[in-house]
């Protein structure tokens, strides 16, 4: 399969008309606009289609494209759902320039749904006959924030699949991401003992002085070297300068390469012990994303994808990024996982998002040999 042969020109006439309909995460009045639109392109494309409602948000889009029924199915996972507020195409419109697609979303990840849809409509798919096991493609509405309502549906769908293949952008150079960082979002509380400060210093009891305490012992619970990050990104605190404070609290960010480390961090901070008598400390939160492990079964089927990607003339690398995404659910559940098949480009979640065109047709063949080759033990 040439990589040509799948037609860039109506690819980027879908990209356009999908970043035209605006998606941002939290509104689902726009969300359920695209996600309707990208449920009738399935149907028309012979999927079975399921629009899963979703009370705490916008619906998610599940197709089923069939294929032999005794092997379990390939799923691909993507979500329309992008950072950017409605009104963003006024100062950000969707335009073509040197090679380059821009415009909000494009890049993370309407690009990636847009060479699924595409090649779906190609001849190198014939769902039923010529792929190798059914298909399934389950499109999330709320992946930019954390998944909260389509985890459930993603780890349900991954336990019944042979494999999981990721939207998502690959990194800068291409490399597909074998590896991911688990996140974790926690919250510490510090109550303490409100009291003037000028009169009667001694009678309270400062959240604040116990929160600086707390900050110092969290950031050593770091292990940079193994992966192991925490970042205390926002403090609250405090209600006038005349007062002890008795209130104060901080937002931690964690990242960590192994479930090991997931572990020890979340015992660490849900331990921690206050060094300022009369203060209690409250820890909620936790990984809202295990992390995606290089296990065997992942490295084995990159080693297949490697191959695959040459008969095209490409050559296929790997790496791992400090972000979070899907791909970290299935992985975690120990099915085999590729992610971003997306398409090349740059500036996600930033003013000068962008794909490079060029990299639609490529990674358009990619993800279509990949479902009609790929063998995994049933």
């Amino acid at each position: 399969m040439e990589p040509k042969a799948i037609d860039r020109e109506s690819m980027l006439v879908l990209l356009e008309e999908l970043v035209s309909l605006e998606s941002p995460s939290r509104d689902k009045a726009a969300l359920d606009r695209l996600g309707s639109h990208i449920a009738e392109i399935l149907r028309n494309l012979g999927g079975s289609v399921e629009v899963v409602a979703n009370d705490r948000g916008g619906d998610h889009v599940l197709a089923r494209f069939h294929g032999p029924a005794a092997r379990r199915p390939a799923l691909v996972l993507g979500h329309f759902d992008t950072v950017w507020p409605l009104g963003t195409l006024e100062n950000m419109p969707f335009r073509v320039d040197d090679g380059r697609a821009y415009g909000p979303g494009a890049y993370d990840m309407k690009a990636g749904l847009t060479i699924f849809l595409r090649l779906m409509a190609s001849p190198f798919i014939d769902p039923g006959r010529s792929v190798p096991r059914p298909i399934w493609a389950l499109f999330t509405s709320d992946e930019e924030i954390g998944s909260p309502t389509s985890r459930g549906l993603i780890e349900d769908l991954a336990r019944q699949s042979a494999y999981v293949l990721v939207l998502e952008p690959p990194l800068a150079d291409g490399r597909l991401k074998t590896a991911r960082k688990g996140v974790g979002r926690f919250r510490l509380e510090v109550e303490g003992k409100a009291a003037h400060a000028g009169v009667s210093p001694r009678e309270g009891r400062s959240a604040i002085v116990e929160l600086a305490h707390q900050v110092l012992q969290i950031q050593e619970l770091q292990d940079v070297e193994a992966g192991t990050t925490l970042n205390v990104g926002v403090i609250r605190g405090g209600t006038t300068t005349n007062v002890v404070p008795a209130e104060a609290s901080a937002d931690i960010d964690v990242r960590a390469t192994t479930l090991a480390e997931a572990d020890r961090i979340e015992r660490a901070l849900r331990s921690l012990e206050s060094a300022t008598p009369g203060t209690r400390l409250a820890v909620s939160g936790g990984f809202n994303r295990p992390p995606m492990e290089r296990s065997p079964a992942i490295a084995a089927l990159f080693e297949q994808a490697r191959g695959i990607a040459r008969t095209l003339g490409l050559e296929l690398n790997e790496g791992s990024t400090g972000g979070g995404s899907d791909g970290n659910f299935t992985a975690a559940l120990g099915v085999p996982t590729l992610d971003g098949l997306g398409v090349r480009g740059g500036g996600a979640h930033a003013a000068d998002e962008h794909i490079l065109i060029d990299s639609l047709t490529e990674r358009a063949a990619l993800l279509a040999a990949l479902l009609l080759e790929l063998q995994v033990d049933e």
